[in-house]
């Protein structure tokens, strides 16, 4: 099974952090003549976007001849995926550079498996091979590797295998920083195991991130409009600056800065989710847990700005990547399900044709009101609860069904905000929680 471990690595004096950037601005310097290389024969109808130079001989003096092979094939894993894209019709745009030496290269390299290696303790350190030149310039011995303090509180430090070490600077944070992906056994994942044998449902929305019911009548809403607002800012921020290059560049350094910080606040604040959301079903018991599949939310969701959220910000495949990983480590499962008509139907009466649903609210000519996405993460727990247990029919006998389950007092709903660091509880309830009549809009076992 695949993690990766994520640490800060510290020079050890001002010599090899110099050592250390000129090693990162060498691979950027060598990723960009390969990517230009692959464009220009893009470009050129009787090119071959494989075929490229030789570059151990003008690099491996730095790098490694290791380091130069990794570089050349990452770069190669770009352009696949970039084909692969094109060939679905989602390409939006070839492999990019890595900055220019005129406003500054972003700094990154990837190290092989087998020319790097960590060890944790009360000192831990990182040791990576350099090139021949790098040594003599800095009097490293032929057979000795440039050492590294590392710090940070890594998940694996026991692993089967490690794999490529991917090193950078990190420009906001001003330090180095890595990612070491590592294979683990089956056995180490499972950290611990289910409490109960609960159940958990969530709705992926727009505007609130995660609506989650679960089988011991819990509720969790995880509001997202903030955290899209700023995407949307820095978004429009650098349409901007696009609009104020000059003909023929498409990028610049301050462009890519934006780009990538607001990449790390969004998969930072998803990351968090994920860890908070599954430590808080952990507690309840769940030892499974329903996601909606994402062309339910697309086909729902139609809107200019939804569809930003669902396919820019939301970055779906992702985020059930994290939340399964971390659902793991507690013996808990991910399992995507449909939730076609979730969001429009009525948990009282099952009708979806008669619902209005304004904003986060859902009513229905029934009686029903309440909130929308909590309301869908009810119906959509219900339908494959009764699905497991008894198959699921018509809507009809679904509401039958419902009618002679026996239900469960729901709690409180749980409001959380982001604040740039943790979810927190927001001090307000959800909005027309009042309204909602819990002995309709609660699910039972």
């Amino acid at each position: 099974m695949k993690r990766a471990n994520s640490f800060e690595v510290i020079p050890q004096s001002d010599e090899d952090g110099e050592l250390l950037r000129r090693l990162l601005d060498a691979s950027a310097a060598l990723w960009n003549e390969i990517n230009y290389e692959r464009r220009e024969n893009y470009a050129d109808p009787d090119g071959d976007v494989w075929d490229i130079s030789e570059y151990r001989g003008r690099y491996g003096g730095t790098l490694g001849a290791s380091t130069v092979q990794q570089i050349e094939r990452k770069n190669r894993e770009a352009w696949k995926s970039f084909f692969s894209l094109k060939k679905k019709g989602e390409a939006n745009g070839k492999p990019g550079f890595w900055g220019n030496e005129d406003e500054g290269r972003e700094l990154r390299t990837y190290i092989r498996n087998t020319s790097y290696s960590v060890e944790w303790g009360e000192y831990s350190r990182l040791e990576i091979l350099v090139g021949k030149d790098l040594k003599d310039d800095y009097g490293l011995g032929h057979r000795e590797r440039l050492r590294l303090e590392v710090r940070g509180d890594p998940s694996w430090q026991e692993y089967e295998k490690q794999g490529r070490l991917e090193l950078f600077y990190d420009e906001q944070a001003q330090t180095f920083r890595a990612f070491q992906p590592v294979t683990i056994s089956e056995n180490q994942s499972r950290l611990a195991q289910p409490l109960a044998s609960e159940e958990a449902a969530l709705d992926i929305g727009a505007n609130n991130l995660v609506a989650c019911t679960t089988t011991t009548g819990q509720q969790l809403l995880y509001e997202g409009r903030d955290l899209f607002e700023r995407f949307r800012e820095t978004t429009r921020e650098i349409a901007r600056l696009q609009s104020l290059l000059e003909d023929g560049r498409y990028s610049s350094h301050r462009i890519r800065r934006l780009y990538d910080r607001r990449t790390k606040r969004r998969d930072h604040s998803q990351d968090a989710l994920a860890r908070d959301l599954i430590e808080r079903l952990y507690d309840e018991g769940v030892s499974t847990v329903y996601v909606g599949a994402l062309t339910d939310v697309l086909e729902t969701h139609w809107s200019v700005e939804t569809n930003a959220k669902t396919h820019n910000f939301w970055a779906f495949k992702a985020f059930v990547n994290r939340l399964a990983c971390t659902a793991e480590e507690y013996g808990m499962s991910v399992e995507i399900r449909s939730e076609a008509w979730t969001s429009q139907e009525c948990p009282n009466c099952g009708s979806t044709e008669d619902t209005t649903r304004h904003r986060d609210t859902l009513t229905c000519p029934c009686g029903f009101e309440g909130h929308a996405d909590l309301t869908a993460s009810e119906t959509f727990l219900r339908r494959h609860q009764n699905a497991s247990s008894s198959g699921w029919r018509t809507r009809r006998e679904a509401s039958r069904q419902r009618q002679a389950t026996v239900t469960r007092s729901m709690a409180r709903p749980v409001c959380l905000k982001w604040d740039d660091h943790d979810w927190s509880e927001s001090p307000r309830s959800v909005p027309n929680e009042e309204h909602t009549n819990p002995q309709v809009a609660s699910v039972g076992r």
